[in-house]
């Protein structure tokens, strides 16, 4: 586990119809935001697709480098969703039918309607937690480190508002915006040099174009308050040294 400042996530998306083009993803860029939201860093985002090999290799492989790891899709009735049997896999543990999954989705079916396809979705790694579904009752699990979700997107938000309280979380990341009314060409070379003499503050630069033409954005990140207010007042003396000189 990271330590108290930092806390890290990486994101495994699984699916042949994201990969295809099919579907549009549209959990990565919530899922990055509310995890920067509550203190915690996504640091990669892998798509795979409804492989079992791939998916044992990517959950192996990003479960041991960042604190946590949240996987999107494949926990489905049917047969290419095989997430759950993966993750077990990957844990070195059997799948089992969970006698609470099936309770909740007699709610929802009749027992004589409750057929293979839909007792898929009761199978999880042995010795997996669950993670509440306030959308369609249906859980999502977790394991150790490992938190399993649906593809669906108002299904996931509503697992990720379930598991979030759980997660531990660091500092969160500050950040600010200056509008630098110039072209990103223009303050490159001197946008570069204030980075440099801030090292602790991330910078990048974001060019758009609006009614009043080409323009950029600057965003600066950092944890540290004082540190980010001195990157962005050094910034922003830069921006007023640059239009005098264009003047």
């Amino acid at each position: 586990m990271a330590s108290n400042d930092i806390v890290t996530a990486g994101l495994l998306v699984i699916g042949d119809e994201i990969l295809s083009g099919r579907t549009k993803d549209k959990n990565i860029g919530y899922i990055a935001e509310y995890l920067t939201a509550i203190g915690i860093d996504l640091k990669e985002v892998r798509v795979v697709p409804d492989d079992e090999d791939e998916i044992v290799a990517a959950v192996n492989a990003m479960r041991s480098r960042y604190s946590y790891l949240f996987t999107t899709g494949g926990i489905g009735p049917t047969h290419d969703d095989i997430t759950a049997d993966s993750v077990a896999k990957a844990f070195g543990v059997a799948v089992m039918e969970d006698q609470r999954i099936i309770e909740m989705l007699l709610t929802r079916f009749k027992p004589e309607d409750l057929h293979e396809g839909r007792r898929r979705m009761a199978r999880v790694p042995h010795g997996a937690d669950l993670v509440p579904n306030p959308v369609s009752r249906v859980p999502g699990f977790r394991i150790e480190n490992v938190i399993v979700m649906a593809g669906i997107p108002a299904v996931m938000q509503g697992m990720l508002d379930g598991v979030a309280p759980s997660l531990q979380t660091g500092i969160k990341m500050l950040s600010v915006s200056i509008r630098a009314d110039s072209r990103e060409g223009d303050i490159a070379l001197p946008f570069g040099a204030v980075a440099k003499a801030h090292p602790d503050v991330i910078m990048g630069s974001y060019p758009f174009s609006d009614d009043r033409g080409p323009n950029t954005n600057l965003v600066l990140r950092s944890r540290d308050p004082e540190k980010l207010a001195a990157a962005k007042e050094a910034v922003e003396d830069m921006l007023i040294a640059v239009r005098g000189k264009a003047a």
